[in-house]
């Protein structure tokens, strides 16, 4: 039953699910329905999809919606009015792959029983009122891949018992807009190898996820998330299981940013803006070769721009605005191609695009040159000044025998040779 995308503005008939005892797929989303969610709809045994989102319902979840989820595989209420508590129900055998809650106003902690729905694809609990600190509870989960805490009163730190296994398969995490503290933990980005996926990865059939219906149809429900690119809101309507994206923007996070973020291959998205977040922009940034996307800033960042952000060449948007950097912008066309606000705040940057002339003792950032040319050079240019200096001391001691007549002869023959060395090199 598919009533999707209509102008439909009633309510759900309170004995609705009694009407569809043998349905496998219920919809109504994108309408602007009003009233509460029966609790009739627990009666549809063989149910395997239910989207209400983009309505305006209100009141509770069913509890019995939760506990009847032994077949359910897509649970999708997103953006209505609904309220309360999240029940603690989901049972063991819970067959979600999608829970979607996103946009409503559920408030207190999310309920500890789901980590009985271990197929979990995608958790969308985003712009609600929920208080609690970090799921750590499904970090052994090897299907989640989508988790969505956005725009909540969420705290504490990010610090799980994690293990090699924990969160391996996560290739979204937007966690934007709480009250997150502590420092970034290197052992997390290390792990979640669903970021590391290579380029040219494509299962067929199977390259976004979605939820099929049944095994010999091609029927299948699609997922989406709505997450926030280029400061901008946007809806994925296709998860690709190669993009991935990380914001970690609006919390309290302190300390570094870890190297090991240099190992997320197929980052799309990195956001770590409004924290606290110090020292210098890890150079293994520039090995995220599929960045569109990259905002650091209201940081306390500082030291220079590293020049290998100049190789990111898909990078469309860049903002290190309003931290403590330093030195010249490194000269690249990629680099001088984004507008003056994406350095600003940081008093120490010069150069272009900046309106800001650099001094005559500012340090170019430039390639060292190798340990074997320094040494090379190092050595000649020493042979050479002593050689100048043992020219210089040998006039300055025979300067009182310039005119006794066989020191003359000498000092002529062997200044001879100095000079037709000089003139070889």
């Amino acid at each position: 039953m598919d009533y999707s995308s209509n102008n439909l503005s009633n309510s759900i008939a309170l004995d609705i699910g009694n009407s569809l005892a043998l349905a496998s797929f219920f919809s109504v989303a994108n309408n602007s329905i009003t009233g509460i969610i029966p609790e009739s709809i627990c009666n549809i045994n063989y149910l395997q999809v239910l989207d209400f989102s983009n309505n305006a319902l209100s009141g509770a979840i069913p509890r019995c919606l939760l506990e009847n989820s032994t077949t359910l595989g897509v649970l999708n209420l997103g953006n209505n009015r609904l309220r309360g508590v999240i029940p603690d129900s989901f049972p063991i055998g819970c067959a979600l792959k999608t829970l979607d809650l996103s946009r409503n106003i559920f408030e207190g902690k999310l309920p500890k029983s789901l980590v009985n729905c271990t197929l979990l694809e995608v958790l969308n609990v985003g712009n609600n009122r929920l208080f609690d600190r970090f799921p750590c509870m499904l970090r052994n989960s090897t299907s989640l891949k989508v988790l969505v805490l956005r725009s909540n009163k969420f705290n504490g730190n990010l610090t799980c018992n994690i293990t090699r296994n924990s969160w391996k398969n996560l290739q979204i995490i937007d966690i934007a807009s709480n009250n997150f503290t502590g420092v970034l933990n290197a052992e997390f980005f290390s792990n979640w190898r669903g970021m590391m996926v290579a380029d040219d990865y494509v299962e067929t059939g199977h390259n976004h996820i979605q939820y099929k219906l049944f095994q010999l149809s091609n029927l299948y429900y699609q997922d989406t998330v709505t997450l926030t690119i280029k400061g901008m809101e946007l809806d994925l309507v296709k998860i690709l299981r190669v993009f991935a994206s990380i914001d970690f923007s609006s919390n309290r996070f302190q300390g570094v940013i870890p190297d090991t973020i240099g190992n997320l291959s197929s980052l799309y998205v990195l956001n770590l803006s409004h924290n606290a977040l110090e020292g210098p922009i890890p150079k293994s940034i520039g090995k995220l070769q599929m960045l569109e996307s990259l905002d650091l800033s209201t940081n306390h960042l500082s030291g220079e721009i590293p020049s290998e952000l100049a190789s990111l060449t898909f990078l469309a948007a860049l903002n290190l605005s309003f931290n403590n950097l330093f030195g010249k912008i490194p000269l690249n066309n990629q680099l001088q191609t984004f507008p003056a606000d994406s350095f600003e705040g940081n008093r120490g940057l010069c150069g272009l695009p900046l309106n800001v002339t650099c001094t005559s003792d500012t340090r170019e950032l430039k390639p060292a040159p190798s340990f074997q040319e320094d040494s090379d050079s190092d050595d000649e240019w020493k042979f050479i000044f002593a050689a100048v200096g043992y020219i210089v001391g040998a006039a300055n001691t025979i300067s009182l025998l310039w005119f006794y007549e066989p020191v003359k002869k000498w000092f002529d023959k062997h200044t001879e040779k100095c000079l037709l060395w000089f003139s070889r090199k």
